[in-house]
């Protein structure tokens, strides 16, 4: 059968029985390029097929679920297609299509251009508008009905589908930006809402009755948000916003007492309310954190979050913000943060793992906030990442969360400076050993992230400094320990250089007036390494002897294995 358009195809599916899955391929097969199916009409031409009779056909629905389920048609595209049947007395045809809102009408999105976010908030005060009409039918044929308890089934049928829109913010707000672009289209759903109240007195059930008339009191209120939000207090405060992304971004190192007063300037200056003060710190790091690079760049913003923005808070709670105890503070400013779902939602993707509940857990433990509150957060938390998109799950055994490694790095980085205070002569093979475990895959930008959130990083490149001096300066040593030698001297040499590279040079270099004799890697650092920002003159670099130069060129250039002999660095 040679197909010609969609009608046909779907009847040439129903024909031969396809399953759910074959027709879907088979119509991409048919329909190979083009328009997408939203603009063909699929919903519009399955529906059609399907609510034929009395009953739907459920061979044709399973394709437009199939359909709903691997979004080749869109919610709105659907939701447009329902609110156009008119045929109530088909009770099964009705059930049938409220089972197919029950689908998606508390998780509605749209991915796409604006004008097709418009079209679902249209379309759902479409559908809004065809709930009220249908509860008005079975509420008005109630006492008519030879069984009333077969009426009173389908009007809780739709008295169900219909909290379930109304109830949600997030659809609310969708019929209020409806109503503000297509005038004519809430009309139909206030004459709807006028007709059913009137109605409402007929139902026999007084449960039934007051759910029905909570509903209608939602729907009302939906052109009151404009007013709500005249009213409503500023929110956003970017210069905190600001500050905290120059912190993150260029000033990670830097002392976190700087960061506390910095903050609390702003505070004062701009009478910010506590609990939106904190919330716009929260809401700036993962702001960060979302935008920033993958690789060592998260890394940073994953420390700055979990380790040293709580420090900061420590410090703040110290200073009197507000009225109420600052726990409180930070409870009512988590509130509020657990409202901006999509960004919370985007850090979870981002970083494969309950972002919020990690960070309530660190705050619990530095006592900003209290055990109760801080398990309610969470609840709250889990409760809404049920809904939310997630990582396939071959991706997530490929991905550890980088907060997880960041808390277990920076105990290990105190672990490390205690090792390095030891005498390096009596045992360097297990110096060697912790060095190479710290090169290990991202073990070592961890650790620095750690550090340099904790203020440690200073003295963390300090002792690397001494270590590769040590190195240096040994003498009359046999040929396995010249390798061992020669190894700490160049895993601490490259270490250095990546700490230059990644945080700059200052965190290296010795306090200006400090006495003593001149490290070889800072003399080295100032005269040859590049960096950015900084020029470096030729003329004043290292003087290599042309003799040993040549020697080297040629061994490296022969096929013989360099061995590390006692070579004097």
């Amino acid at each position: 059968m040679k197909v010609v358009n969609l009608r046909q195809a779907i009847l040439q599916a129903w024909k031969e029985r396809w399953m759910d899955y074959q027709w879907a391929i088979n119509m991409k097969k048919l329909f190979p390029k083009g328009p997408t199916w939203d603009l063909l009409g699929l919903s519009d031409h399955l529906l059609e097929q399907a609510l034929v009779g009395p009953s739907p056909n459920p061979l044709i629905m399973s394709y437009l679920k199939y359909a709903i389920n691997s979004q080749m048609v869109s919610y709105a595209s659907v939701l447009s297609t329902i609110a156009k049947f008119e045929d109530y007395s088909r009770e099964l045809c009705v059930k049938a299509l409220l089972e197919l809102m029950d689908m998606f009408c508390d998780r509605l999105s749209c991915y796409g251009k604006a004008e097709e976010c418009i079209s679902l908030c249209r379309a759902l005060q479409s559908s809004l508008a065809w709930l009220l009409r249908c509860a008005n039918h079975f509420a008005e044929k109630q006492k008519e009905m030879p069984d009333p308890s077969s009426g009173e089934e389908q009007l809780q049928l739709c008295t169900k589908r219909l909290e379930k829109t109304v109830s949600s913010t997030k659809n609310r707000s969708l019929l209020h930006i409806a109503r503000l672009e297509e005038q004519g289209g809430w009309t139909n759903v206030e004459q709807a809402l006028v007709k059913l109240s009137e109605n409402i007195n007929k139902i026999n059930s007084h449960q039934l009755r007051m759910r029905l008339e909570e509903c209608a009191t939602l729907v009302k209120s939906i052109p009151v948000l404009t007013v709500q939000c005249e009213k409503n207090t500023k929110m956003e405060f970017p210069t905190v916003h600001a500050l905290i992304m120059l912190e993150g971004t260029l000033n990670l190192t830097s002392d976190t007492q700087s960061l506390v007063e910095q903050l609390i300037m702003v505070k004062r200056m701009q009478r910010i309310p506590a609990p939106l003060f904190l919330l716009e710190i929260w809401k700036a790091c993962f702001v960060g954190l979302i935008e920033s690079p993958e690789g060592t760049e998260e890394l940073k913003w994953t420390a700055f979050t979990f380790l040293k923005i709580p420090q900061a808070l420590l410090k703040l709670k110290k200073y009197p913000l507000g009225d109420k105890d600052f726990t409180d503070d930070v409870n009512t400013a988590f509130e509020f943060l657990l409202k901006l779902t999509p960004l919370l939602d985007k850090a979870d993707q981002r970083c494969n793992c309950d972002y919020v509940s990690l960070l309530l857990q660190e705050c619990g433990k530095l006592g900003l906030l209290s055990e109760v509150n801080m398990k309610n957060l969470v609840n709250k938390r889990t409760a809404d990442r049920e809904l939310a998109p997630r990582l396939k799950s071959a991706e997530n055994a490929n991905i550890q969360p980088n907060p997880g490694l960041i808390l277990r790095a920076e105990p290990t980085v105190t672990n490390i400076l205690k090792t390095m205070d030891a005498d390096h002569s009596k045992s360097p093979e297990g110096l060697l050993g912790v060095l190479g475990h710290m090169l290990s895959g991202k073990s070592l930008d961890l650790l620095l992230a750690a550090a340099a959130a904790t203020g440690k990083l200073k003295s963390f490149a300090r002792k690397f400094v001494k270590l590769n001096e040590f190195a240096k300066h040994i003498s009359g040593e046999g040929s396995k320990v010249a390798s061992v030698r020669a190894l700490l001297f160049d895993i601490s040499f490259l270490m250095l250089c990546h700490v230059a590279q990644t945080y700059g040079s200052d965190v290296i270099l010795s306090e200006p007036g400090v006495s003593g004799e001149v490290v070889f890697f800072e003399t080295w650092m100032q005269t040859c390494m590049p960096e950015e920002g900084k020029i470096l003159n030729p003329e004043q670099g290292f003087r290599a002897d042309p003799t040993k130069v040549e020697s080297l060129v040629a061994h490296l250039n022969s096929s013989t294995e360099m061995k590390l002999a006692q070579v004097k660095w």
